[in-house]
């Protein structure tokens, strides 16, 4: 499966990605240069703890972009269906297309996703069969990154020993409580609102139904033999290798390929 990308033209979602972005800087740039250099230099801690917060920064930051022009399953354009697969599609009664089942459209992105979950603004971009792994993965790294900012932000002042000399920098170093307090208070509100997401979109992987299908109530519409999870998180994934679920550096191939769920160049 090659890269598709995805642009979809909305300010408003260049608005809240650009947010994200800035918390993103924000704090890859202050936290190394507040707590993580001064205390690495006098030995407070090890550079295993640097790395690990530029690794989950990378990661974070990859994820992101690329579930934000990532092709989240766009439907082409005047699709050829097969006899044994006419079941399986239907009309879009928006975009008057024919659609496999479990697709939506999608009104800000203006077409049908396959198996779309949600239009995400924070990403830009839709939630659908292509990029949905993308998505999990950004959520969860953004978990880790706002939970390591937060351990940094509480041992600097309770746990680590204080710095024997002052930051170079007297910007900084004046308004060090003020910087941090910042960095604290965006990952508590980033984090829990991540985390509440993120156990959602865990539960519908569980249950294999889209956040779309659970606010319809159409569940029963669908309904399919419960499958283990390990299944269903391989095929959102694309891989049943587990440690690759974790590796926004590759391409998803998908388990299963009939023709409504197969990419169209």
């Amino acid at each position: 499966m090659g890269l598709r990308i995805h642009f979809v033209v909305d300010p408003q979602g260049w608005c809240c990605m650009g947010l994200i972005i800035f918390v993103w800087l924000y704090n890859t740039i202050f936290i190394p240069k507040v707590i993580l250099f001064p205390h690495y230099e006098e030995g407070n801690i090890s550079v295993v703890a640097v790395l690990c917060y530029y690794f989950c920064s990378l990661f974070c930051i990859a994820s992101l972009f690329r579930a934000s022009v990532a092709d989240p399953g766009k439907l082409p354009e005047n699709p050829e269906i097969p006899i044994t697969e006419r079941e399986h599609w239907e009309l879009c009664n928006k975009c008057n297309m024919m659609r496999p089942k479990r697709s939506h459209h999608c009104s800000r992105c203006g077409h049908c996703v396959r198996r779309m979950d949600h239009h995400c603004p924070w990403i830009n971009n839709c939630v659908g069969e292509d990029n949905h792994w993308l998505f999990l993965q950004l959520c969860f790294y953004t978990q880790i990154l706002s939970s390591y900012t937060l351990i940094l932000d509480f041992c600097h002042y309770y746990y680590f020993l204080p710095l024997k000399k002052e930051n170079w920098d007297v910007f900084v170093f004046r308004h060090e409580l003020a910087l941090l307090r910042i960095s604290a208070f965006m990952g508590l509100i980033i984090l829990g609102g991540i985390s509440r997401l993120f156990y959602t979109q865990l539960m519908g992987i569980f249950t294999d139904t889209t956040s779309i299908e659970k606010m319809s109530n159409c569940c029963e519409d669908i309904s399919r033999p419960q499958k283990p999870w390990q299944q269903t998180f391989s095929e959102v994934f694309g891989t049943h290798w587990k440690i690759l679920w974790f590796i926004p550096f590759r391409q998803r191939q998908p388990l299963r390929v009939p023709y409504h769920f197969a990419n169209h160049d």
